[in-house]
């Protein structure tokens, strides 16, 4: 049954790009960038129920590994890809280790330092990291070029992601999430996992990070990777429904149009309208649907399997 709404996916993304402008190619490969990072956050907060308001950082890490490798290394833009990933997965690792101290809104905190923290390295070293101007890539690339690598990427990154949750791995990383004393009990290793869930999203993150300098012309800046990129992918993560991937696209179409589309809603008497109107959506959803997307679409899954059972036909 999912592989129907799987297949039409996949038709549209394919034939989406003959039907529309460069510019909403552009629009449309935010919303790639943003499902990576989403997907990558759902495995960590959804999956083992880790909290992370620093997915920014990680982005900025894989973001500023393809601009130096391409502008300095002369690498091909596809090359610094699976380099960005692996960056980022160490860094995982490394933020993951006293991270297993941590929990709940001691985690929030210190992730949220780290999004705080990580994008005022290129101000301290600007002189690598060309400041707040930012430093560019040596290559810049076409809408339709941005629009079927971020499509691809994700399309790779969903089913990494689907084989890793419906293992092993993924077994562990959900009795982490529902009970540590139980996943304990049950011969699972907390550090282990746990340290392999920041890992494994961060490299995600990083992905993201790479295909966003690509989009914004090839330039690592600052203020691209902000406090307020962390909160809006984990807005959307929350949109999408945690621990479910099925929700995720729905997450990414949220955060990556509506900025576009929010100042097209007159609100007068702000001079902070797109933010006001973004703001508000936000709350609208979630008082909508608590559980997200994914949350909403379960309510359907009774329905249907008593539907299939009554039906004389499936009998």
């Amino acid at each position: 049954m999912k592989l129907v709404p799987i297949g039409v996916v996949v038709a549209v993304l394919v034939a989406l790009p003959f039907l529309i402008s460069g510019y909403h190619q552009g629009l449309a490969t935010y919303v790639a960038i943003y499902f990576i990072a989403i997907l990558g956050l759902n495995i960590l907060t959804g999956y083992t129920g880790q909290i992370s308001i620093g997915h920014g950082a990680f982005m900025a890490i894989g973001g500023y590994t393809t601009v130096l490798l391409s502008a300095d290394q002369h690498w091909n833009l596809l090359a610094t890809l699976p380099a960005s990933l692996g960056i980022s997965f160490v860094c995982g690792l490394i933020v993951g280790v006293p991270a297993l101290r941590l929990s709940g809104v001691y985690l929030a905190l210190a992730t949220f330092a780290l999004a705080v923290s990580v994008p005022q390295f290129p101000l301290k070293f600007s002189k690598f990291l060309g400041g707040s101007n930012g430093i560019h890539a040596a290559q810049t690339k076409s809408h339709l070029w941005l629009y079927v690598v971020g499509w691809s990427c994700s399309a790779l990154a969903f089913a990494a992601a689907w084989l890793l949750l419906r293992g092993r791995i993924g077994r562990a990383f959900r009795a982490v999430r529902d009970s540590e004393l139980a996943a304990v009990s049950s011969g699972v290793s907390l550090p282990i996992y746990k340290t392999l869930a920041f890992g494994v999203s961060a490299a995600f993150a990083g992905v993201a990070g790479s295909l966003l300098v690509l989009v914004t012309n090839g330039y690592a800046q600052p203020g691209e990777f902000g406090v307020l990129l962390s909160l809006e992918i984990l807005i959307g993560a929350a949109v999408a429904g945690l621990g479910s991937l099925w929700g995720v696209i729905v997450g990414a179409v949220f955060i990556g149009l509506l900025p576009s589309v929010a100042p097209d809603v007159p609100l007068i008497g702000s001079a902070h309208g797109q933010d006001v109107v973004f703001g508000l959506i936000v709350v609208l959803i979630m008082l909508l649907l608590p559980n997200g997307f994914a949350g909403f679409l379960r309510r359907f899954e009774p329905r249907v399997k008593t539907t299939i059972k009554s039906d004389p036909k499936t009998s």
